[in-house]
This record gives structure tokens, sequence and C-alpha cells, in this order.
């Protein structure tokens, strides 16, 4: 580890300030002496440690965009997944720490948490009830209780935005979110950040296929951004919740896991457009 290289003066005679208008010295009868410097001691430093983060389900299409967004901003990144390395070509992919384990199989995977200061979590996925609420809720609440275990500082939950009666056609998948959350708030009660963005957008990968989902996304974000007043209509309302773009998403998820004063707790679609136009 490089260390800082600090000069360190000594001082040949002790001195005191000014009193009564006459320097005091314990050492000396000349009473307006300057004091002198005999030698510098050189002492070693250790820089301040780095911020390690680990992204769960980090060869996704949304973990994938928040391991470059932490690269970009200089942070230490690995990346857990049942897959381990990805597939990814792009150069910044060969930067990230790949670990493989499942979250499901305690002491697969507990290594990678060490040394980490926070945890972003993007796991989650679909299929019948009793696999969704596994996936998106005891997958996870495995990962938020061995990461405070560990002394993890923050840790970042992707839930997702209620969808109204969609909520009651993907049961296990928002129960198990909601159960998630809920561990998060508990065991992170000062550094625990809860983003439920609604549909993400932006390029995904199928294989060697890019599918451009911003041909959509994005126009239809600029259009819902102008019908909040009908998210609250009870059932069908929250289907005019926003999209959000994926850039967006990893610029929030970053921010709130690596800055100490960014505030815990849920942040909907319409805080995570907030905060992705803050600069840092």
């Amino acid at each position: 580890m490089r260390s800082i290289v600090v000069s360190r003066l000594i001082r040949s005679k002790t001195s005191f300030p000014r009193l009564y208008g006459r320097y005091l010295s314990t050492e000396s009868n000349n009473v307006d002496e300057p004091f002198k410097v005999e030698e510098a001691e050189t002492v070693n430093v250790p820089p301040p440690q780095t911020e390690k983060l680990l992204v769960l389900g980090g060869n996704g299409f949304v973990g994938s965009h928040i391991c470059k967004e932490a690269l970009d901003r200089g942070r230490s990144v690995g990346s857990l997944s049942r897959s381990g390395r990805s597939s990814i070509q792009d150069s910044w992919a060969s930067n990230v720490t790949w670990h493989q384990g499942n979250l499901l199989t305690p002491g697969s995977w507990e290594d990678a948490l060490d040394g980490v200061t926070a945890v972003i979590s993007c796991v989650g996925g679909f299929g019948s009830n009793s696999y969704m609420y596994k996936i998106n809720g005891t997958a996870n609440i495995n990962a938020i209780r061995a990461a405070s275990e560990k002394g993890v500082k923050r840790f970042v939950y992707i839930s997702a935005a209620d969808f109204g009666v969609v909520n009651y056609l993907l049961r296990g998948y928002y129960e198990g979110k909601r159960a998630a959350e809920s561990e998060l708030l508990v065991k992170f009660p000062y550094g625990g950040v809860i983003l439920r963005p609604g549909f993400i957008y932006g390029t995904r990968r199928i294989g060697s296929m890019k599918l451009p989902l911003g041909v959509i996304g994005s126009p239809m974000e600029m259009v819902f951004q102008h019908t909040k007043a009908l998210t609250q209509v009870p059932l069908v309302g929250p289907l005019f919740t926003p999209p959000v773009d994926v850039t967006s998403v990893a610029k929030v998820a970053v921010r709130a896991a690596t800055d100490p004063v960014f505030p815990p707790g849920v942040l909907d679609v319409y805080g995570i457009q907030r905060y992705s136009q803050k600069k840092t």
C-alpha cells in the first residue's frame, strides 16, 4: 500500500507565546531569539481507505450500468452473481472483480463482502409466485443480514414501484420486494436506501443483440411527466408512473451508496429523477 510521506519539524528550543511584550524561552537568555529547526523526521501516514462497492447482480441490465457508473467515479467495484464473470466485452468490465455465488446458498458467497463499504442489490426475477418471493425476497434478505453482520456501512436496494392491479398479478414479486425492504430498514436504519423505479429503459443486451428500449421509454417518460396527478387514481393510477432511464437509476444508486449524507429511506421514481439531475 502506498504511504503518504509527511515531514515533521522538530524544534531545538521550547518556546512560548509572547507574554506582556516579551518572548520567554526555557533554554536561552535571549528573549527575542527565533526558534531554529535542527532536523526533519519522516513519518509514514497510511492513505485513506478506498471505498469498495459490491454490486449484487452486477452482470445484468441495471447492475452492469451501476458497475460502470461506480468505476467512472473512481470506486473499487466487485460484482456477485450466480454466473460470475460477465459476458460484456466493454473495456470497463476488466476493472470489475467478478465473484460467483448464490445468495440462497450460505457459505458460497460471503467472502465477496470482505472489505466492502457499501452494497447495491439489483437481484430480482420473475416466475411462479413462490419462486418470485424467493428471488426478490429471501435472497435479498440473506444479503442484507450478511452485509450487516460484516459491518457494511450502506446498502442500496433496487426495488420496484407499485403498479396497482399488476401487484395482484405478480403477488410473489411484490411481496418479496416489500419483505426485503422491511428487512433493510431494520438492519440499516441510517444507511439503507430503497429505490422504487417503474419501467427502466435503456439498451438491453440479449446475447449478441442490443435492444434499444429507449426508443419507447424516453418518449413515455416525457409524456408521463405531466400525468403525475393521474397516479393517484385507485387501481389503475400507478400505471401512469413514468419510465426512467437506466443511467439515472445507476447514478442515484451509486451516489446513495457512497454519499454518507444521502438520506435513508424510500425514493420513488420522481425522487430518482430529481437526484439524477443534481450535481455531485
